[in-house]
């Protein structure tokens, strides 16, 4: 699990930017994500009546239900929303990738934490990586300055939702939490729909297949792999795997959308992988010392 559970989660989270790409031409995002939503909802529904996990109490749905709205709502509705305003996925991919740095930040600030010298050496290097992996594309692309905001916000829901689903929900039965999570999520797309868009939908194929790998793939089986992460790994290891997902992305792009793969792109590549094995390090040998 601890080499290929990773490898995978990176992969599948980071087509959820390609994903984006493919399907909001075909809808505007708050509907997307409230008609994935009630999908999700349905499919882990489905889920929990047939194999009957145990039912959390009212705090702890409370709980689930708020890391949905961070995890989920202002994650998701900001990716979407940024891209929908014409910020390239990379762009955004690059914002949300500094969540390590944030989350390492705030442990700093609020518990005291205090990163080891090869710990601070992997979050710099993970911020030059993705820097250097994107870095063509900002300087070719004019930016929205909603979508900078957007992403900003996306990161912020990220980051404070995988802390407070370490510090609250890590026992929860993981059906239980990822559906709980979805209801939270729907609380904030459905009104938003509702108020600010128009709610039509193309129904092409491109959109049921983006529809269809988001709802499945992503709000099934990558969540639940990340909420396993956050079970039995130590956080700022776990966060390290997002330094992973822009230069997964580029590499999607290449393959999807002829996008340039250039030496400077791979170099970033190699100098993230460093770094998340710098954290990672780090994070084995203090949990080493600890036991």
């Amino acid at each position: 699990m601890k080499i290929w559970v990773p490898i995978l989660f990176v992969f599948l989270w980071s087509t959820g930017f390609i994903g984006a790409r493919f399907g909001l031409p075909y809808a505007e995002p708050m509907t997307f994500l409230s008609v994935r939503m009630l999908l999700n909802i349905a499919c882990l529904g489905l889920l929990i009546v047939l194999l009957r996990p145990p039912w959390p109490s009212r705090p702890d749905i409370w709980h689930m239900v708020l890391v949905g709205l961070l995890l989920h709502g202002i994650y998701l509705g900001g990716v979407f929303f940024a891209i929908d305003l014409g910020t390239p996925t990379g762009i955004t991919a690059l914002l949300v990738g500094l969540q390590p740095l944030l989350t390492t930040a705030i442990a700093i600030v609020y518990s005291g934490f205090r990163p080891s010298p090869r710990q601070l050496l992997g979050l710099l290097l993970g911020v030059l990586g993705i820097a250097l992996v994107l870095w063509p594309k900002s300087t070719s692309t004019s930016l929205p300055l909603a979508g900078i905001v957007a992403s900003t916000a996306a990161l912020a829901g990220i980051t404070l939702g995988t802390l407070y689903q370490k510090r609250f929900c890590a026992q929860q039965h993981l059906l239980q939490s990822t559906f709980w999570q979805y209801c939270g999520a729907l609380v904030l797309f459905a009104p938003a729909a509702w108020l600010l868009e128009d709610r039509t939908i193309d129904w092409s194929l491109t959109f049921s297949l983006a529809l269809a790998w988001s709802v499945l793939v992503l709000s099934v089986i990558t969540i639940l792999l990340l909420l396993v992460l956050i079970r039995h790994g130590e956080i700022n290891r776990v966060t390290s795997l997002f330094f992973l997902v822009p230069p997964a992305t580029a590499l999607q792009g290449y393959l999807w959308f002829n996008e340039t793969l250039s030496a400077l792109v791979i170099l970033g590549g190699i100098i993230t992988l460093l770094a998340v094995f710098l954290i990672s390090a780090a994070s084995t040998t203090s949990e080493a010392d600890n036991e």
